[in-house]
């Protein structure tokens, strides 16, 4: 929002959708007045219509109506729903022909084969809008992926980075939302705090570079100045360095392929003084173990992985499961799924959404539980 206010010359916007804080979406409505405005919660339907009474900007509700809006004629769509939600209107956008500048990464661990074919068919670009992948997508320079030896994602370490194993099994909600770094969403926050964040950013990178799982790394770096890196086979590192910022990503990808000027704050290296680095412990932060145990073997058990994850999460903010839990969980349905046959690679959309549903009721069923120190398992 405050790129598109700064450059009210060079961009106008079609359509944008929200989820169900009718306030907040007319509130974006009013400055930035799209044609169409989406909310995905049927029910708001009329609370919308009636904020933005007067306004002459034509109103929908439901996910039909936020598929509508991908589809809106306009030359990017910026994709930032959170979760497994984006999955359907951004590959409709993507099939359609349109370039995604895509902020979200449940599309690629979901679906990634699917969207990245899609892609490739319809020769439509995927912009990387997380900072990480905005970063390694500006270090690769256009080099030839085969001189890439490594590609190497880094990760704050959060809120529990100096924690012991058995603090951050006894984190408080409030504890989790406490993030060092960045202000993002409820999920993201807590998928961060447990390292589950830079597994599915790896998995994500996989599918946006082609980069195999072997290759790919985490590295710890508290200062978040430096967000991903590339080595070459000559032995060179490119990295893409920022300020913890989000308008950079954002302000990359909306200028691309020429440089948007942003009011971002500009580094200072002397006054920065230190930037340091250090190894993830999967004892600690087994999320992210578990997340590239699901990237490694393959198939469709990263759809699962986060589908169990959204609503251990879920469980997890609604105080009825320990922080622990959601790792615990998550684990266990990958395992079921193995055992019972349907983590196999989606070919369709259609065909990831379905494993997405039958692993998230799967999960409501199994942690439906009253005590939140409860270490769940699914059946």
């Amino acid at each position: 929002m405050d790129l598109l206010e700064r450059n009210p010359d060079l961009f106008s916007v079609s359509a944008i959708a929200g989820g169900k804080d009718v306030a907040g979406l007319a509130d974006i409505a009013r400055r930035v007045k799209p044609e169409f405005v989406a909310i995905f919660d049927e029910n708001a339907y009329a609370a919308l219509k009636e904020a933005l009474a007067g306004t002459n900007i034509q109103v929908g509700a439901g996910p039909a109506a936020v598929i509508e809006a991908a589809l809106r004629d306009a030359d990017l769509i910026v994709s930032a729903i959170v979760g497994a939600a984006g999955v359907e209107p951004t590959h409709a956008a993507l099939a359609a022909g349109k370039d995604v500048a895509l902020a979200n990464k449940e599309c690629l661990v979901c679906a990634g084969a699917p969207f990245m074919r899609t892609a490739r068919q319809k020769n439509v670009r995927l912009l990387p809008v997380d900072s990480e992948h905005n970063a390694i997508f500006q270090a690769l320079g256009g080099e030839d992926p085969d001189r890439i030896e490594r590609m190497i994602v880094t990760a704050s370490g959060g809120p529990f980075r100096t924690w012991s194993k058995e603090q951050i099994a006894e984190a408080t909600v409030e504890q989790a939302l406490n993030h060092p770094n960045w202000a993002m969403g409820p999920k993201i926050t807590v998928d961060s705090a447990g390292m589950m964040n830079k597994g599915l950013e790896l998995i994500e990178a996989h599918h946006l570079f082609g980069v195999p799982a072997a290759k790919l790394e985490v590295v710890v770096h508290p200062q978040s100045i430096v967000h991903g890196m590339v080595a070459f086979s000559d032995g060179s590192v490119t990295a893409g360095l920022a300020a913890p910022d989000m308008r950079v990503p954002i302000a990359h990808c909306l200028g691309f392929p020429e440089r948007l000027a942003a009011p971002t704050p500009r580094l200072d290296f002397a006054k920065i003084a230190t930037l340091t680095f250090e190894a993830p412990d999967f004892d600690r932060f087994p999320a992210l173990r578990i997340a590239l145990d699901a990237l490694a073997q393959g198939g469709g058990l990263t759809t699962v992985l986060n589908a169990a994850n959204e609503i251990a999460v879920e469980a997890f903010l609604d105080r009825r499961i320990a922080f622990s839990g959601i790792a615990h969980h998550v684990e266990e349905a990958c395992a079921i799924a193995l055992r019972e046959g349907y983590a196999k690679e989606p070919s369709t959309i259609d065909e990831a959404l379905d494993v997405d549903r039958l692993v998230r009721a799967r999960s409501r069923k199994k942690l439906a539980v009253s005590d939140p120190r409860v270490q769940s398992t699914i059946h």
